[in-house]
């Protein structure tokens, strides 16, 4: 295969924290930076289930009294909001486990055969079967979607470099609030560690890849 195909029989498709609590929360920012992103997920995953790709989802399954959250003390909130230095920590799950936030949204709606990974930090692969549902169906190449771009899907495309995965990045079927960030991710860091690519490249990678 070369760097413009993908092998469907050996690539994984990640949805990273595409859930109800995220995506659907009642801020008019968030509904409107998602709507694309949305869309997106939506065509790359039409095209995956094309090619009988394996699909798998990481959510958010923290415990409503914050006992599996991590509680690291830091300079700032996730959005970059400083903690006063004097001013406890405070920790709070964002998603609790088996609630309507915690469920993948309705547009990417997983289906019997699709794996679900529940998660406790950023990274997919910490302490969760990520790996070894990959392994099993010896997938060597995962493509990543969702938010945020900078944190949870960052966090795991770190590991899964060091674990010697292929990566594939979907641009604009990820995101986060701060743009920035976003485009600093997929223009100046992703591409030392995989393909950075939109949908519509990626779908035509598997359907190149499905033809060879």
């Amino acid at each position: 295969m070369t760097a413009d195909m993908l092998d469907p029989e050996k690539t994984a498709i990640l949805f990273f924290d595409m859930l109800n609590g995220h995506v659907k929360k009642e801020d008019p920012k968030t509904i409107e930076r998602y709507r694309p992103v949305v869309a997106a997920a939506a065509e790359l995953m039409q095209g995956a289930r094309a090619h009988s790709v394996m699909v798998a989802y990481a959510h958010a399954n923290h415990r409503a009294d914050n006992a599996t959250s991590a509680h690291q003390i830091r300079d700032t909130n996730n959005r970059l909001e400083p903690i006063p230095v004097d001013q406890p920590p405070e920790f709070k799950p964002i998603v609790s486990g088996g609630t309507w936030e915690s469920q993948v949204i309705d547009e990417l709606g997983p289906r019997d055969e699709d794996y679900l990974i529940p998660k406790y930090r950023w990274s997919a692969f910490y302490q969760t079967y990520l790996d070894l549902a990959l392994r099993s169906r010896n997938i060597d190449t995962l493509i990543v979607a969702g938010g945020s771009t900078d944190v949870g899907v960052a966090s795991t495309a770190f590991a899964g470099r060091d674990m010697d995965y292929n990566l594939v990045f979907a641009r604009d079927a990820c995101s986060s609030p701060e743009k920035d960030n976003h485009d600093q991710f997929m223009e100046r860091i992703f591409p030392r560690m995989g393909r950075v690519r939109s949908v519509a490249e990626i779908v035509a990678m598997l359907d190149a890849g499905a033809n060879s």
